[in-house]
C-alpha cells in the first residue's frame, strides 16, 4: 500500500478513475455498444489498472529498498534509487 500521503492521494484518484471508466463500461454493456467500443474501453480499464499496479510497486519497491538501503549503509556498489528506476522502466514496459 502507498506509504506516504502523496502516494496514497494519487492511488485513490487513480481508484476513482478507474471505478469511473468500470461503471461506463457498464452502462455500454447494459446499452448494448458495439464491440469494437466496449474493446476499446475495456483496454482503457486495464491500462488504467496497469498504471495504478506500477504505483503500487513503486511505492513497494521504494520502501523496501530504501529500508535495505538504511541496513546496509556504504556496502551497496549501485545506488538503489537507480536500481528502482530500470526495475521500474521494465515493469512499466512490460503493463501496458
Amino acid at each position: 500500500m502507498p506509504h506516504s500521503p502523496e502516494d496514497k492521494k494519487r492511488a485513490l484518484t487513480r481508484l476513482r478513475r478507474i471505478r469511473g471508466q468500470a461503471e461506463g463500461l457498464e452502462r455500454a454493456v447494459e446499452a448494448g455498444t458495439e464491440c469494437a467500443a466496449l474493446l476499446q474501453q475495456i483496454a482503457a480499464l486495464r491500462g488504467a489498472t496497469n498504471g495504478l499496479m506500477a504505483e503500487v510497486l513503486e511505492s513497494h519497491f521504494r520502501e523496501t529498498f530504501g529500508n535495505a538501503r538504511e541496513a546496509m549503509a556504504g556496502q551497496a556498489a549501485t545506488d538503489p534509487d537507480t536500481q528502482i528506476d530500470d526495475i521500474m522502466r521494465i515493469l512499466r514496459t512490460y503493463l501496458k
